[in-house]
């Protein structure tokens, strides 16, 4: 290498280093003002509140009582407002639902199953997808750079296998370690079908899934199906309250949603898309940490609808212990967040595509405005009945949500025919769970305003079967 190559080289690694720590400095300094702009806000707040709550408590007493039972009455008119609507919809929904048979309509369907470490579960991932109804599929696992056994795994289930009506096709692609998106992308690059089945490696799914779920696009407006996610490993406190929650706050709402055709997250574990819909869509991104939210974002922005399906149903492993629970929480939420922020001219500008500004202004306010509405409400009601003596109108406020709690899980576990033991769990469903939930919510928030670095995690799997049984 001559002198003059030598330099240059040097010189652009000085560069490139330089870049670096300027980008770096960068970031510090914009850290460091957005938690200088936070902090002086919460300062503010904190001396309005010092200076202004004696003199409303002391001279200002019957209209700080008033206040009180003003802002109660109007929590409970807005989570009624929103419990209705949801259900209305949600029946409305139910009540256009009929199975319309697939006679004549079966579509060649790629199943795509990214798995990472998940040698414990892939196996029977793969010998439940055997047994589906339905005889025009392939399985296509993509293995993305994995550490464990789930190569060795893998290979055991490549080639023909046995399925319910014929010999099913099982491929895996290795690719080093990139994330569940691009391990999505290379599937679905990979694949050669109309119609692409995206689902977590540590899913079984029910056997009508497939047959239930591609009728929907004899419709050529759908460009996706939004499966039903369920929880199998029961039978313990949070799994159990994960289960009603997945069936009372989220399958509730999915419902709701499509009944306008406008499903605003197709969840993980399960969904069926439309292959022209994810290329017009761009494919999955890795640039937010809730990939599936981006994607339908993007979907319903190209102006392709998507509908809701509860019969295809996709069984999958909660977290068992509470800091699981909030770590998988915590990234659910900065990646709403990510995704929302990401298609922020959407939520400014209806002109654009209205149906997905009213979706991105309901996941804004679901994701920033009612956990932050949430704790303040039971802080402040506890506060009052502590000062004021209103114990007796707290005990009737609690009670109150846990009898909408209840009716509104009964309604929706007779729907779904569920599990009734699951009803009981509204009792403490709100007051701890939620409430829980919530906490963990404003503390992402606060994390993602500030720009905090996250990274993916992953939920250690037990293994089970579809029984929920080792």
């Amino acid at each position: 290498m001559s002198k003059k190559e030598r330099i240059r080289k040097t010189l652009l690694t000085l560069a490139n280093t330089q870049v670096g720590h300027v980008d770096y400095d960068e970031k510090k300094r914009k850290i460091i003002k957005r938690m200088i702009t936070s902090g002086m806000t919460s300062f503010l707040m904190i001396l309005i509140i010092y200076f202004s709550l004696p003199y409303t408590m002391f001279n200002m007493g019957s209209l700080f009582e008033y206040s009180t039972l003003v802002s109660l009455f109007l929590f409970l008119i807005v989570l009624l407002f929103r419990y209705f609507i949801l259900l209305v919809l949600a029946y409305l929904y139910l009540n256009e639902y009929t199975f319309k048979s697939a006679e004549g309509f079966y579509p060649f369907v790629s199943i795509i199953v990214p798995v990472y470490n998940e040698g414990k579960v892939l196996a029977d991932s793969i010998y439940s997808l055997l047994k589906l109804d339905y005889s025009n599929y392939e399985i296509i696992i993509v293995n993305d750079g994995s550490t464990d056994d789930t190569f060795d795994v893998g290979k055991e289930l490549v080639g023909y296998q046995r399925g319910k009506y014929n010999d099913v096709k099982v491929s895996m692609i290795n690719k080093p370690n990139g994330g569940k998106a691009k391990a999505l992308n290379a599937g679905i690059s990979y694949s050669n079908s109309d119609l692409v089945l995206c689902m977590d490696g540590d899913s079984t799914l029910s056997e009508e899934t497939l047959k239930v779920a591609v009728r929907h696009f004899a419709d050529p407006a759908i460009g996706a199906v939004a499966g039903n996610v369920k929880v199998l490993n029961r039978k313990k406190l949070f799994t159990d309250l994960q289960a009603l929650e997945y069936i009372e706050g989220l399958n509730m709402a999915r419902a709701a949603q499509s009944f306008t055709r406008l499903v605003n997250i197709i969840p993980g574990p399960i969904g069926i898309f439309r292959k022209k819909a994810i290329e017009d869509a761009g494919y999955y991104s890795s640039d937010t940490f809730a990939e599936d939210a981006d994607l339908t974002l993007k979907v319903l922005a190209s102006g392709w609808k998507i509908y809701y399906e509860p019969l295809a149903i996709s069984y999958t492993e909660a977290p068992v212990k509470l800091h699981q629970l909030l770590k998988q929480r915590y990234r659910w939420t900065r990646g709403i967040l990510q995704a929302i922020r990401k298609h922020q001219k959407l939520l400014v500008n209806p002109s654009i595509n209205f149906g997905v500004t009213v979706i991105l202004w309901m996941m804004f306010y679901e994701a920033f405005i009612w956990p932050i509405m949430d704790i303040f409400a039971n802080l402040f009601f506890i506060f009052v009945a502590l000062i004021y003596g209103f114990s007796s109108l707290l005990f009737f406020w609690w009670a109150g949500l846990a009898l909408l709690d209840m009716t509104t899980a009964l309604y929706c576990v007779a729907v779904e025919k569920e599990e009734v033991r699951l009803v009981p769990y509204a009792l403490i469903y709100r007051l701890f769970f939620i409430l829980t939930i919530d906490v963990c919510k404003v503390m992402s928030l606060i994390e993602e305003f500030l720009g905090f670095e996250m990274t993916w995690g992953k939920l250690e799997r037990i293994g089970l079967s579809q029984t929920g049984k080792k």
